[in-house]
């Protein structure tokens, strides 16, 4: 039996979340967190999303460093009672990273969404991502709630190329997460 590339394997499970939403692209998804993380990462691992990190263990290398086309896992807790998955598109600096990632923000009254390259701000105390604010649309900018994280699984395989847009708003995503008035990151 011939075994079939892993980028070509991860295209395929993309290209197959979205066709299973009735979806022309991976970003016209409607779904939980997991499957869209899973066909835009590669990484092959089911269940919820808080357990992803456990799961990892032994089969993909698990960080506390962020790089694109790596899935952060969001510990579970009362406000996300089965963690969350996403993946992260872009690393502006040290401190903030842009996601893309489905149900988060409600669009359209309704949540599910995928969205691209979404604020993701450290605001740990070690600066070591284990805790961290998420643009949320609702309010168009970093939500209130500060979410605890287990780390970063690099997958083996090419990220889907829709991660990012062409031209990311870098400099939107650095207003996002930093107070412009006194350029110091917005406190716990």
């Amino acid at each position: 039996m011939k075994r079939i590339p892993r980028a070509l394997l991860s295209l395929a499970i993309a290209a197959t979340v979205a066709a299973s939403a009735n979806a022309s692209s991976l970003l016209d998804y409607v779904g939980q967190c997991v499957p869209f993380a899973r066909a835009a990462s590669g990484i092959q691992i089911y269940g919820n999303a808080w357990t992803w990190w456990e799961q990892a263990d032994g089969k993909y290398e698990r960080t506390h460093v962020p790089k694109e086309g790596a899935v952060i896992v969001f510990a579970k807790t009362a406000r996300l009672p089965f963690g969350h998955v996403a993946v992260v598109s872009r690393v502006v600096e040290k401190r903030v990273v842009m996601l893309t990632h489905a149900n988060w923000s409600r669009q359209n009254g309704e949540r599910g969404h995928a969205e691209q390259d979404v604020t993701l701000f450290d605001v740990s105390r070690n600066n070591d991502w284990s805790d961290v604010k998420v643009w949320y649309k609702d309010v168009d900018g970093l939500g209130g709630g500060i979410y605890p994280v287990y780390g970063f699984i690099y997958g083996k395989a090419h990220a889907a190329p829709e991660l990012t847009s062409r031209n990311p708003d870098y400099v939107g995503a650095l207003i996002d997460a930093y107070v412009p008035v006194s350029g110091k990151p917005i406190g716990r």
